[in-house]
């Protein structure tokens, strides 16, 4: 276990938001693959699964979250570039960047069960219990049916009437949607009815500059255990996984 860390921050988010973030405190910090490109992270009873991208590069994973080691992976062919990942029943649902495509596997043997296409691109994807729901890039938010792939609605995500784009990867997260802002240190909190933003979560300064050796080395990757409510954030290529906890502003 690395030495655990307590930072509180809470800073104003500029033009964007409009007012204050809320802080987080860094419980513990664990070991992360570096050569993993974070796109996507889900904690199903207790296991860390986690999606990373790049062409030849992609892969599922099963890692442990105490040392940092994958147990168990499943390498995704190299003209795919995996993005985001959710579980749903018995399976993993990992997306794909530009290619339309979606894959669906055996939780436990990695098996590729089936696959379904979807229009625009793959960036994030979580579930509420009953919908899928899946960023493209954009503003927008689709809830999809889990069984046929079929759209049920869209909602458009806004902060203070401004459309918010670049929403990436995504958690469900006591009735709110977590979504990551690529390039950004924020994690937008928003109303899965509404789409529009409750708050914000800036995570500046939870990792040095000195760590990171990558300009695409950006924060990127939420987890929620639900059971133990531990809430766990990471980046592309980051030595580190962070538990933290949200400090309300």
């Amino acid at each position: 276990m690395l030495r655990t860390l307590v930072v509180a921050v809470v800073l104003s988010l500029g033009a964007l938001a409009g007012y204050a973030a809320d802080g987080y405190r860094v419980v513990h910090t664990y070991p992360h693959d570096t050569d993993a490109f974070t796109q996507g992270l889900v904690i199903v009873d207790g296991r860390l699964y986690e999606s990373t991208g790049r062409n030849g590069r992609s892969s599922l994973r099963m890692d442990d979250l105490e040392s940092g080691k994958v147990l168990q992976r499943y390498d995704v062919p190299a003209k795919y570039f995996a993005e985001g990942l959710t579980n749903w029943g018995r399976t993993l649902i990992q997306l794909t960047w530009q290619t339309h495509t979606a894959f669906v596997y055996d939780r436990f043997s990695f098996r590729l069960l089936k696959s379904f296409s979807y229009d625009g691109e793959g960036w994030g994807v979580t579930q509420n219990g009953q919908q899928l729901i899946m960023s493209d890039g954009s503003a927008t938010l689709q809830f999809l049916d889990p069984e046929t792939f079929t759209v049920a609605r869209r909602v458009t995500v806004t902060d203070h009437g401004a459309q918010v784009t670049e929403l990436n990867e995504l958690e469900y997260v006591h009735g709110e949607i977590y979504a990551n802002v690529w390039h950004s240190n924020r994690i937008a909190r928003i109303s899965p009815k509404t789409g529009k933003v409750l708050g914000w979560i800036d995570l500046t300064g939870i990792i040095s500059d000195a760590e990171l050796s990558d300009g695409e080395a950006v924060l990127n990757g939420i987890a929620w255990d639900a059971k133990t409510d531990r809430l766990f954030v990471t980046g592309k290529l980051w030595p580190k996984i962070f538990e933290i906890r949200v400090i309300p502003e």
